[in-house]
């Protein structure tokens, strides 16, 4: 067989809403949220497969055939799925994040190994060896931080909010560089000193609902609001709400997240492909580790101009794919309706998963899909999707 029923796993982390996964796959919603829908073979929750001999969870399926499953130039060059794809709810706020890229994570997970520190304890900084560089496509208006205002910019933010005037000497002098190290090694009083008065001003207009999304000081509010914490200790990745670039991305444009790019999701629904990884670096706006001179290791200080990926239309008009410089991951959007049928071999394993509508998926089996139903395809799959009415798909893969 070359096509599967693939079923993921939800992920039910603090900061994902309610209802928007269970509602798309068709489940009831709980007192839990559900943040991430994950389809892949990540080992910590590898998606299940159904097959003639009942569920099988997809890490195992691979290893039966690897080359053939994958294909033979991706199991030569990567020995596994080399991405992970998942449905994103944010709700709240998540952490401020670095990834690093492939030979830092080697070396901090060698390193890491050889200290001894379990791969499950919370001031573990390498899960695994890989990088993760990542791309997403919202399905909803999306919010989200991406890397350091360009450098004018951000000279006027720290020069007219009267809380950073005392940090202007700093980025003029020490740059990008200087600023952020000063910010994130600050003594935690004085860090309560500069932004208190700021956050204080900011949750009245906020209560008010006069600040826009696009302003720094929705989401400063924001974050002192769903903070307990904050009563005495305010959180210093504030700082990088206002240093960095805020993105309003609307359905269908998509994002992508290389190495060293600080970034942070903030609201809204998407698709999100990734590196298999779990490598994340936090700088903030999260109760977790946080290692402040890895992070600065791993960043880059420089002015990122926020770039918004339309997608190309392939030529048969029913397939718009977001190019990115990763090796490790295509994800593309198919778009169909009554009388058309999309028709492709796979060049390496796909996952695709029915956003809206219904079709039918043919290849050496026939498979009816309704939304948030979802198909695995092997290496060298044909197969093509036809639908009664209007059907949008999902698809990940490799970019080979």
């Amino acid at each position: 067989m070359n096509l599967f029923r693939l079923e993921g796993k939800i992920q039910h982390y603090a900061w994902g809403g309610y209802t928007y996964i269970p509602e798309l796959l068709g489940i009831p919603t709980t007192d839990q949220p559900s943040a991430e829908y994950w389809m892949g073979a990540h080992p910590s929750a590898p998606s299940l497969i159904t097959t003639s001999n009942g569920p099988l969870p997809l890490n195992q399926l691979i290893q039966q055939d690897p080359a053939n499953i994958t294909g033979p130039a991706v199991w030569e060059r990567f020995k596994e799925l080399p991405f992970l794809f998942k449905i994103l709810d944010v709700k709240d706020m998540l952490s401020i994040q670095v990834h690093p890229n492939k030979t830092e994570a080697e070396k901090g997970f060698a390193r890491e190994n050889a200290e001894g520190i379990p791969l499950n304890a919370p001031n573990r900084n390498y899960k695994d060896d890989n990088h993760k560089p990542e791309i997403m496509v919202a399905l909803s208006e999306f919010y989200l931080l991406h890397g350091f205002l360009p450098e004018a910019e951000l000279k006027t933010v720290l020069s007219t909010i009267p809380e950073f005037t005392s940090l202007v000497s700093i980025f003029e002098q020490e740059g990008y560089y200087g600023l952020y190290k000063n910010v994130m090694e600050m003594p935690q009083s004085l860090v309560n000193i500069i932004l208190r008065p700021l956050t204080d001003r900011m949750i009245p207009l906020y209560k008010a609902g006069q600040l826009a999304k696009t302003d720094p000081g929705f989401w400063a509010a924001r974050a002192v609001l769903n903070d307990p914490a904050s009563i005495d200790k305010l959180d210093r990745g504030i700082f990088s709400i206002y240093f960095f670039n805020i993105m309003q991305v609307q359905p269908g444009d998509a994002v992508f997240q290389d190495a060293g790019v600080p970034h942070a999701y903030l609201e809204g629904q998407n698709v999100e492909l990734m590196a298999n990884s779990d490598n994340v670096l936090r700088g903030g706006l999260t109760p977790k580790h946080v290692d402040v001179p890895e992070l600065l290791k791993h960043t880059r200080f420089e002015a990122i101009h926020p770039h918004i990926i339309k997608g190309e239309v392939n030529a048969d008009g029913l397939e718009r794919v977001y190019p990115s410089p990763a090796p490790d991951f295509e994800v593309s959007k198919i778009t169909i309706k009554a009388g058309e049928v999309y028709r492709y071999t796979a060049k390496a394993a796909e996952i695709l998963i029915m956003i809206s509508g219904a079709a039918t998926i043919k290849g050496d089996d026939t498979l009816n899909l309704h939304k948030g139903q979802c198909v695995f395809t092997t290496y060298n799959a044909a197969y093509e999707i036809n639908t009664d009415s209007d059907a949008m798909l999902f698809k990940a893969t490799v970019n080979i």
